[in-house]
C-alpha cells in the first residue's frame, strides 16, 4: 500500500522542542519509526515535512496524481485555522487520519479546534509517536472494508 505520511510546522524540531510535551524521541527517530513500519508490513511509505502550508498544500494534491492510498496528516499548528489544508484533504478521496502527539483535548483552549478533522476518516491524539503506527493501521484495516 503507497501511503504518505505530512508532518507540518515544527514537527521537525520533535526531541528539542517542548520536550515535556512532545518527548524526547528526535525528528529522525520517527522517521525510523515510519520506515520499519512499512518494511514489516510491505507498504511505501513516503514521508513529508514542511513548515510552509504552501508546501503541505502542494504535497496533498500531488498524491491525487502519484497513487497515494492513504494520508496521515499531523498538520501542526496549521490544524486550528487552515482552511486552504483542509480543503486540499477534502478534495482527495482516499482514507485520511489526522495524527497529534499530545492530548490536545487538555491543552490550550486553542488546540482543541481542529478545521481539518472535519475531513479526515479518524483523529488519533495523545497517543505519542505510536499515534502514527496506530494511523497507519487504521488506514490499512479501512481499505480492507
Amino acid at each position: 500500500m503507497k501511503l504518505l505520511v505530512i508532518n507540518g510546522p515544527n514537527l521537525n524540531f520533535l526531541g528539542i522542542r517542548e520536550k515535556s510535551v512532545y518527548g524526547t524521541q528526535n525528528y529522525d527517530y520517527l522517521l525510523k519509526m515510519i520506515g520499519d513500519k512499512g518494511q514489516e508490513e510491505g507498504h511505501d511509505i513516503t514521508v513529508f515535512q514542511s513548515n510552509h502550508e504552501g508546501a503541505i498544500i502542494d504535497r496533498i494534491q500531488d498524491s491525487f496524481f502519484d497513487g497515494t492510498e492513504g494520508i496521515v496528516i499531523n498538520p501542526g499548528a496549521f490544524t486550528h485555522y487552515s482552511y486552504a489544508i483542509r480543503d486540499a484533504l477534502a478534495s482527495i478521496t482516499v482514507p485520511k487520519v489526522e495524527i497529534h502527539i499530545s492530548d490536545i483535548t487538555k491543552r490550550e483552549e486553542f488546540r482543541k479546534v481542529s478545521v481539518t478533522a472535519p475531513v479526515c476518516d479518524k483523529q488519533i491524539y495523545g497517543q505519542g509517536l505510536t499515534g502514527y503506527l496506530m494511523a497507519i493501521d487504521f488506514i490499512t484495516n479501512f481499505s480492507k472494508k
